[in-house]
């Protein structure tokens, strides 16, 4: 739903125990289950976002990198590992990973994993970011909504 009067979107991926139902990717030849691209499906201007779940053993079958984009992996459930360049990174529900550019990466979850990977992938880039916000405005007088 887009509000015709506000620039905002509100889809609803579902609940982490339903993203492995999605099918999707950023091409058909690399689409597969339990992804979905949901900036595919929202006029994302910024940063870009995947929700994914894979079955315990199952793992990304590549490795990529990106020139411009950085990524943070949020993981929410399971167990699973993360080749980083050279690096083996255990991670599990709390583990968040912030990549940088340049740096390849892959994922699995671990075949001993108590259900499902399922994360967040966000992707942002381009231009940095600030430490702090600066093109926020604060209206501390208008009143809350609930």
């Amino acid at each position: 739903m887009m509000s015709p009067m506000a620039h905002y979107e509100v889809i609803n991926v579902g609940a982490p125990d339903q993203w492995r139902d999605y099918f999707g990717g950023f091409r058909p030849d690399t689409s597969r289950d339990g992804r979905r691209v949901v900036d595919h499906e929202m006029k994302n201007q910024y940063i870009g976002l995947t929700v994914n779940a894979l079955e315990p053993g199952e793992e990304a079958g590549y490795w990529h990198d990106h020139s411009d984009v950085e990524e943070i992996y949020v993981f929410i459930a399971g167990r699973g590992q993360m080749g980083l360049g050279d690096d083996l990174v255990e991670v599990e529900a709390g583990s968040v990973v912030r990549v940088g550019q340049n740096v390849m990466r892959t994922w699995r979850a671990r075949p001993d994993s108590p259900g499902q990977l399922r994360w967040l992938c966000i992707r942002a880039g381009s231009t940095e970011l600030p430490e702090f916000p600066n093109d926020a405005t604060r209206d501390m007088d208008r009143g809350m909504l609930w």
